[in-house]
């Protein structure tokens, strides 16, 4: 019986030719029938794709023989077999969308930890931190990537800027970004989370300073490290504890919302 896997991962590095770059993900991805999403940018890419593992092997290795694709770090998950409606592969300014591609540059990040000075900052859409956040750590209010600046620039968050901030996202792009945005606005010492929750959740499991269940952006709608994950959710109907979120109003709709499995939409 074939074993679905998924793979995400991205990778910051200037591509010259980001159209070229498109073309070749597309068709290893249509040559082993994988299906998922990728982005190309002319500062790197951004993927997550799922397939038999297998085929999601030969993509990896395949991924790698583009040698500013070798060192890619690529975080690995179960996958129930139907987690992507369709392969897409697109060409944009930016691999995440901060609105802001000229201010993306290429560099090294560090994590440090300093105690009770330490300032977790949510680099995801807020209602992802509703199911599962870093304890005590900063929730922007923000429906998409690009709120986050009009926020900043308001001085919503300047009380931290003479403090140590830690980033975090789901597997890193998006606190990557985030970070080179808050130094260039005047945070004076911002770090990320290596590897994102994804990887922080295969090191430390609920072991950890992460409570909650992982939003992810497949069919699942959501992961636990362990058996033991709180649920720290309320669903948005009934108040009802859970942990996954769901399509809203219906299964087709494009708005997401915390729901328990009694309110949640059933296929038709």
């Amino acid at each position: 019986m074939a074993t679905p896997k998924i793979v995400l991962f991205y990778v910051f590095t200037p591509l010259p030719d980001p159209d070229a770059i498109r073309l070749w993900q597309l068709a290893v991805c249509e040559s082993l029938g994988l299906r998922g999403r990728i982005i190309v940018s002319p500062h790197g890419i951004n993927a997550t794709v799922g397939g038999d593992l297998p085929e999601v092997k030969r993509y990896v290795r395949t991924l790698r023989t583009y040698p500013a694709f070798a060192g890619a770090d690529i975080k690995w998950s179960e996958g129930l077999g139907d987690d992507f409606p369709r392969l897409s592969v697109k060409v944009r300014p930016e691999i995440v969308t901060f609105g802001v591609p000229g201010e993306v540059s290429v560099d090294a990040r560090l994590v440090a930890e300093r105690g009770d000075e330490v300032v977790f900052f949510d680099g995801r859409n807020a209602i992802e931190a509703q199911i599962g956040r870093f304890s005590g750590a900063v929730i922007p209010p923000v429906e998409t990537t690009r709120d986050f600046l009009p926020l900043i620039d308001s001085g919503a968050f300047d009380a931290y800027k003479d403090r140590p901030l830690i980033t975090y996202c789901t597997g890193g792009v998006r606190c990557e970004v985030l970070s080179a945005l808050l130094r260039n606005r005047g945070f004076r010492e911002v770090y990320q989370l290596d590897g994102g929750i994804v990887r922080y959740g295969q090191v430390f499991g609920d072991d950890g300073l992460w409570e909650g269940s992982l939003y992810v952006f497949d069919s699942r709608m959501s992961v636990d490290f362990s058996d033991r994950a709180q649920v720290i959710g309320k669903c948005s109907e009934c108040a009802a504890p859970t942990n996954r979120i769901a399509n809203h109003p219906d299964e087709l709709g494009r708005e997401l919302a915390v729901l328990c499995t009694g309110c949640r939409p059933v296929s038709g």
